[in-house]
């Protein structure tokens, strides 16, 4: 199988030179080199033309936006986007993700060459989830986006962590009889790279009259707040980032915020959110699983669950569980994910009712009001 072929594009020679370290010793990735800005990438691409690109967004002469932009009009590859930790390295990364860039990886401002050495095994993971991404498809999200005009908008998996923990460790398996059926419905969307287009494509399709939604996206903590306003600006619906005690209501949707996990509780005839800290969960915070169980605990047959786009399994085994107690499952079909890992994992363990295509659902969703 061939190797990965990576080049790095960032101003900051600290970052050159420790992902350069990264790369050269990362199995099954062949290290291109490392460009200090677009103009010399392009040096470096003209001679053999990279698998994925890691750049940063903020860079003299030409920025990251620019040069992404160019990239995909030209020759869509998978840009994961290495953005300083900021409110505006926030900002600049939505447009980016809206731009087409499939994932995100983080660097502080401070203890920068400590910070990469340490996450060394998470950025390969990013990376090579990338390198899987299906770029016809990002290109056609990206053409047929809402709006993007002050844009924002996508992912990353949590920091890795040599153990990997399943929702047992946020919320305890119950068993017993399913809830019965009332009224107010409510959906569970759990996805991550590829994710920000996607979800774009989907809520901005959404009417104001539409099912009350939890959604986990994986993301860094300093994004979500950032990927919710953008969405908030292009759809009809309420998109806010969750806070401890939201309501869940019609025509609202909650996006977990990074670093911090989801889960859904219940009052009465009432939806809530509840936002804790925890160890991450399939290696995530927030997760996807942990959500999902949490919507089978406290909605059962009232919810219907979709795991969209994505690298992994983190989402797999809580759709079993929601399907189990009645609600209605649904996964993105393979042609029109950017990733198809998660949806196949919640395949392969029965946890999918049907599949279905990106435009196919925010029909589905409407469908759970009728």
């Amino acid at each position: 199988m061939d190797k990965l072929k990576v080049l790095v594009v960032d101003d900051s020679a600290v970052v050159r030179k420790v992902m350069t370290e990264i790369f050269e010793k990362a199995p099954g990735i062949q290290f291109l080199g490392a460009a200090s800005d677009p103009l010399f990438a392009m040096n470096y691409m003209g001679k053999e033309w990279p698998d994925v690109i890691v750049l940063d967004v903020e860079m003299p002469r030409m920025d990251g936006i620019t040069f992404l932009r160019k990239i995909m009009g030209e020759r869509p590859t998978p840009i994961v986007i290495c953005s300083t930790l900021t409110e505006k390295g926030a900002e600049t990364t939505m447009q980016a993700m809206a731009a087409g860039a499939v994932d995100i990886v983080t660097k502080p401002k401070v203890g920068l060459k400590g910070f990469l050495q340490d996450e060394a095994s998470s950025l390969i993971s990013v990376v090579k989830a990338a390198g899987k991404a299906n770029m016809g498809r990002v290109k056609r999200l990206v053409e047929t986006q809402a709006k993007p005009v002050n844009g924002k908008s996508h992912p990353m998996p949590g920091k890795g962590t040599s153990q990997k923990f399943n929702a047992d460790a946020m919320l305890p398996q119950r068993a017993g009889k399913a809830m019965t059926q009332t009224t107010e419905q409510i959906v569970a969307i759990g996805t991550s790279t590829g994710g920000t287009q996607a979800l774009e494509a989907v809520l901005s399709k959404l009417p104001r009259v539409s099912p009350g939604m939890v959604i986990v996206q994986h993301m860094p903590a300093q994004f979500t707040k950032a990927f919710a306003d953008r969405l908030n600006s292009v759809c009809e619906i309420e998109v806010l980032e969750a806070k401890d005690g939201d309501r869940v209501i019609p025509g609202r949707a909650l996006i977990a915020p990074g670093g911090m996990h989801m889960l859904l509780k219940r009052n009465g005839a009432q939806y809530f959110v509840e936002v804790k800290d925890g160890p991450q969960v399939n290696r995530h915070k927030p997760s996807v699983d942990v959500l999902f169980r949490s919507v089978a605990q406290h909605a059962g047959k009232n919810a219907l669950g979709i795991i969209m786009t994505g690298m992994g399994d983190d989402g797999a085994a809580g759709l079993l569980e929601m399907r189990q107690v009645g609600a209605h499952t649904l996964g993105q079909d393979e042609a029109s994910s950017v990733v198809y890992g998660m949806p196949r994992e919640a395949m392969k363990k029965g946890a999918v009712e049907r599949e279905v295509s990106l435009d196919g659902i925010p029909g589905e969703i409407l469908k759970v009001m009728h």
